[in-house]
Parts: structure tokens; C-alpha cells; sequence
């Protein structure tokens, strides 16, 4: 078992940064491919951006390219994911996933390849 707990969300005013944190424990960070999903009111919850277990490989939805930058500290047990240039569109209750990868350059874009969730962490970008 992996337990995830978001957080750094907040109030931002368009075109502001926050940055959000995922803090893993139970089982060692380093064994699972991480990734990041949102849902907005009335949305079904998206794919953001994606991480290796190694933190050599990355992967973002189109929207976020250039804006956003997901890291991992394994040492820390820690995922973040930094929001630069930030949109009233990207406003939404922000997820950390785990999954169990063999690969450790895999990344995974699909939320039914990921086994844990986070309780997940509010952004609002204000216009």
C-alpha cells in the first residue's frame, strides 16, 4: 500500500505559480511511476503530466507543455509538480497517482494504469 498526500494548492491570480507537493509513504517512492491529474467542476478528471521512476522520463498533456513541470525527490518521497503561467482553465482539484512499474523509464498518461490515489489538493486561478 501506497498512501498519497497532496499538497500546496491555493488562490493564484492568472498568469501567477504555485507549486504542489505529493508526499508518499508505506512503500519506498522510487518503485512507482508517478503522474498528476485534475478535475474542474462538471469534468471528468485529465491526465497532466507524468514522471519515470527515475526521473529520467516526463510526459504532459498539450494544455500544460511549457508551463508546468512535474519532479520527483525519491529521497524524499516526494512529487511535485510546479505551475508557471497559470490559467483560469487550470483551475481545478489537483491528484497524485502511483503505480507499480517493472520499467523504470516507463511513463503512464491513462488513470486506470494508476493503483493509488491521493485525497487530492484545490487550485483556483482567479482571471
Amino acid at each position: 500500500q501506497v498512501q498519497l498526500v497532496e499538497s500546496g494548492g491555493g488562490l493564484v491570480q492568472a498568469g501567477g505559480s504555485l507549486r504542489v507537493s505529493c508526499a508518499a509513504s508505506g512503500r519506498t517512492v522510487s518503485n512507482y511511476g508517478m503522474g498528476w491529474f485534475r478535475q474542474a467542476p462538471g469534468k471528468e478528471r485529465e491526465f497532466v503530466a507524468a514522471i519515470s521512476r527515475n526521473g529520467g522520463n516526463t510526459y504532459y498533456t498539450d494544455s500544460v507543455k511549457g508551463r508546468f513541470t512535474i519532479s520527483r525527490d525519491n529521497a524524499e518521497n516526494t512529487v511535485y509538480l510546479q505551475m508557471n503561467s497559470l490559467k483560469p482553465e487550470d483551475t481545478a482539484v489537483y491528484y497524485c497517482a502511483a503505480r507499480r512499474s517493472l520499467t523504470v523509464g516507463a511513463v503512464a498518461a491513462l488513470s486506470s494504469d494508476y493503483d493509488y490515489w491521493g485525497q487530492g489538493t484545490q487550485v483556483t486561478v482567479s482571471s
